[in-house]
């Protein structure tokens, strides 16, 4: 298949896996089904041919035996009762015409001279060519002409016939219908479980049932699941290790620094300790949100959490304000979220001044909350680097100014851990939007 015809094919073809087997095993069972229909047609049509042929020339036989042998002034009443479907007889020459066209009235001319026999001069010729119709002439004893028009006529389809046809139709879209669902349901869920894989312990898992390809892939991907799980646990206690023994030698660096004698020198370490010192402990930070999913989610009401979480930061005397809010309970997991938005609405207060936190859902009822600042913002092409671990903008956030690149990692890996996802977007008229959605 050359490039185009391969392009134009996967044009036309469904974008999900279901509807490509959806359209291949119904167009399937449909073509089967038609050629099944065919040659059930045909062959009902070879039976009842052969069938009417053979029944046609001893009825036609009899009927011109009864009128030879009948008075020519009794020959009209009987025209009636001999007349059938698709023939009936004319007492006279008929019509003019010319020479037969089909094979089936070459057969039937030369069945029916074989049974009336040749004495009634027997011949045929066409009349209407678009319609197969044509004529038999016999000569009878008495010299007068008869003849057999014949009119052939569609075999007739019964009522009942398309009312089954459309419930077979609807048999096959069922039977379709299920065989893809079946197929395409294991995929499904492998597809949830793909999503739904965190570093947690209580990620979910496919069920192992089923048939035994099934079967066997569900326990493939457990097991590939098991592996990364441990792997990025041992990864985040490692870091969280390392963190938290860093901090004993830092505090008896610090501890011992602070009993030199005041100089440049001092202040220079004392420096340096405190920012190894807020490293750690965001290093830290960032190792615990990957379990952020382990808290049990709680009924909380969004207003008054929302209310409680600006107030303390009101209270220190910190620029924070709650702009709009949302009511009526919600189950969310309360210390990650407050954890979340804690972080949030301290870089907001860091880079821009003040924090701006609003609430509202969204049309398909979500819980949307947004932190937005009126700092520098952030260029379009870092948006999704900022969200990785140690990244940092050296423009605004850098070590100078407290920023270790973990702030936004950990919000992020933390709103992943409880089921939210957080955006970041600029604000217009200058300044910073975050905002975590909570299904």
């Amino acid at each position: 298949m050359s490039t185009e015809a391969s392009a134009v094919a996967r044009h036309w073809l469904p974008r999900s896996l279901a509807s490509r087997l959806y359209l291949i095993i119904f167009a399937g069972l449909m073509l089967a089904q038609g050629l099944s229909l065919a040659l059930l047609f045909y062959e009902r049509y070879q039976s009842a041919t052969t069938m009417m042929l053979n029944t046609m020339e001893h009825d036609i036989g009899t009927s011109v035996a009864v009128l030879d042998h009948l008075p020519a002034d009794e020959r009209p009443n009987w025209l009636g009762r001999l007349q059938r479907d698709n023939y009936h007889y004319v007492l006279g020459p008929g019509q003019p015409g010319t020479l037969l066209i089909s094979e089936r009235s070459h057969e039937v001319t030369r069945l029916i001279a074989k049974e009336v026999g040749a004495r009634f001069g027997v011949h045929s010729d066409t009349i209407g060519a678009a319609s197969g119709r044509y004529q038999v002439h016999f000569t009878l004893r008495d010299g007068s002409p008869l003849t057999l028009d014949v009119t052939p006529r569609v075999m007739r389809v019964a009522q009942w016939l398309p009312v089954v046809l459309v419930l077979q139709v609807l048999l096959l879209l069922l039977c379709t219908w299920l065989a893809v669902r079946l197929a395409t349901r294991p995929l499904s869920r492998l597809a949830k479980a793909a999503e739904s894989m965190t570093p947690t312990v209580d990620g979910s898992k496919m069920s192992e049932d089923g048939p035994t390809e099934v079967a066997r892939a569900a326990v493939a991907f457990n097991a590939m699941q098991e592996r990364i799980r441990r792997h990025l646990k041992e990864r985040l206690h490692i870091l969280a290790s390392i963190s938290h023994d860093l901090q004993t030698p830092i505090t008896r660096m610090r501890l011992r620094a602070e009993a030199l004698d005041e100089g440049v020198a001092r202040e220079k370490i004392l420096d340096d300790l405190r920012a190894m010192e807020h490293l750690v402990r965001e290093g830290v930070a960032y190792a615990r949100s990957a379990h952020g999913g382990a808290e049990t989610p709680v009924r909380i009401d969004v207003g008054a959490f929302l209310e409680s979480l600006v107030f303390d930061y009101q209270d220190v005397g910190r620029p924070v304000s709650l702009v709009t809010s949302v009511s009526g309970p919600t189950m969310v997991r309360r210390q990650a979220l407050r954890r979340v938005l804690g972080n949030l609405i301290d870089n907001a207060v860091k880079y821009g001044g003040v924090a701006e936190v609003s609430a509202w859902r969204d049309g398909q009822g979500a819980l949307c909350i947004e932190v937005s600042d009126r700092g520098p913002g952030i260029p379009e092409e870092e948006m999704e680097q900022v969200l990785q671990p140690f990244y940092r903008l050296e423009a605004s956030r850098n070590r100078d100014t407290g920023g270790a690149g973990l702030g936004l990692a950990i919000s992020a890996q933390l709103a992943c851990s409880i089921g939210a996802s957080l955006t970041l977007a600029n604000r217009e008229g200058g300044g910073l939007t975050a905002t975590v959605t909570l299904p």
